[in-house]
């Protein structure tokens, strides 16, 4: 067994660490507390060229295994939930679908504006009366003269509203399969397609920058040909679609849970009491190495997921084990982090505060906690 990362991957994990600890880590307290989409830092991320890393060169991507694009989430995720949410949903979510089921005359439209960074893609799936049971999907699309009609509404959509946002992969009601269950389909809806409304922008706990909106459709009209993929295979390319996302919000996890690992490491070298550092006592020695140790079991469930898919190889399971751990590890560590801060913890001059709010959403994002048990329990036949 290797667990050594290539040279390309070691490069690339410094090389988005330092752009985000310089270009991002001194502006993200005042950008969660204005709550302003970032275009700069977007821009700054295109030009970095993580905005379509897993995308293959012919449309513009850096044509990067899985692994890579998960280790850059990662190292922006250490420094800002923000950051790190805007770019991986607008490639997990949003370009993937696209690049892994269109056709070739949509992945020439879309995928070179995507990858570029100059547009922005989303993915359109929870409803107000779907979210963990996406099959309850009530947003329906019937063929009307070579035209697709859509109605309904999302609502929590990441990347909607801002005005470099460009297209959504929805998922729609198209009819009844032949058990009597709903035919589910994935469509393009482009911005600014009459009938298309984009709400105001949600007030949000966390990832406070990032656009997050409901959307509304009123007889919207998109061509026949916007339908993503095969007719029929829609369900199938949504789950296989949130499996990879799974695997990035894990990789939000893991990066915020060693930011806040190394913030608390930090203060508590620097803080004395008794006249004595807190990492000379014991009881915070002792919770630095769990906090240590349990992101080190995170990154091993996290990296050996996303081998697999680099490798074709199934990782359903082991996507939904990498998104619980990392995102449930995060929580005890900043916890932990906030503890060993004491009082300053609770205070916004220390970004710990921060990524204690960004957490939790972990814990929902992509699947809660709850279903991705449910995920693992069925491999088991339980």
């Amino acid at each position: 067994m290797d667990f050594d990362l290539t040279e390309e991957q070691r490069i690339l994990r410094k090389t988005v660490r330092d752009f985000a600890e310089k270009e991002i880590g001194p502006v993200a307290a005042e950008l969660d507390k204005g709550e302003s989409f970032s275009y700069e830092i977007v821009e700054k991320m295109a030009d970095l060229g993580i905005m379509g890393m897993p995308c293959g060169e012919e449309y513009g991507g850096g044509g990067t295994d899985y692994l890579s694009y998960i280790i850059a989430v990662e190292e922006l995720a250490r420094v800002d939930a923000s950051s790190a949410i805007t770019m991986c949903a607008h490639t997990s979510l949003g370009i993937m679908p696209i690049y892994y089921y269109g056709t070739e005359e949509q992945k020439k439209e879309w995928l070179p504006k995507l990858t570029s960074g100059k547009v922005l893609a989303s993915f359109g799936l929870t409803e107000p009366d779907a979210g963990s049971d996406a099959g309850a999907t009530r947003t329906s699309a019937k063929l009307d003269h070579g035209m697709w009609v859509i109605n309904g509404s999302k609502c929590f959509i990441t990347n909607t509203g801002t005005k470099i946002s460009g297209i959504i992969t929805i998922t729609a009601v198209t009819g009844t399969r032949e058990d009597g269950r709903k035919e589910i389909e994935c469509i393009l809806v482009p911005k600014g397609t009459e009938g298309y409304e984009v709400g105001s922008s949600y007030e949000k706990m966390g990832w406070r920058w990032s656009d997050t909106r409901a959307l509304y459709f009123t007889d919207c009209r998109v061509p026949e040909e916007n339908l993503l993929g095969k007719k029929g295979h829609g369900l199938r390319q949504m789950l296989e679609i949130l499996d990879g996302g799974r695997l990035s919000v894990g990789a939000m996890g893991l990066g915020g849970a060693q930011g806040a690992f190394e913030m608390a490491l930090k203060y508590a070298k620097e803080r004395f009491q008794f006249g004595k550092p807190l990492s000379s006592f014991q009881v915070n020695a002792f919770k630095l190495s769990d906090m240590l140790t349990e992101i080190e079991m995170a990154r091993l469930m996290l990296y050996k997921a996303t081998w697999l898919k680099d490798r074709k190889r199934p990782f359903i399971r082991e996507a939904a084990m990498g998104k619980l751990v990392c995102s449930e590890t995060m929580g005890r560590v900043v916890d932990q982090a906030v503890q060993l801060h004491g009082g300053y913890g609770y205070m916004k001059e220390y970004p710990i505060e921060r990524f204690y709010r960004d957490q939790k959403v972990l814990d929902i994002a992509e699947g809660t906690s709850e279903i991705q048990r449910i995920v693992i329990s069925r491999t088991l036949g339980c």
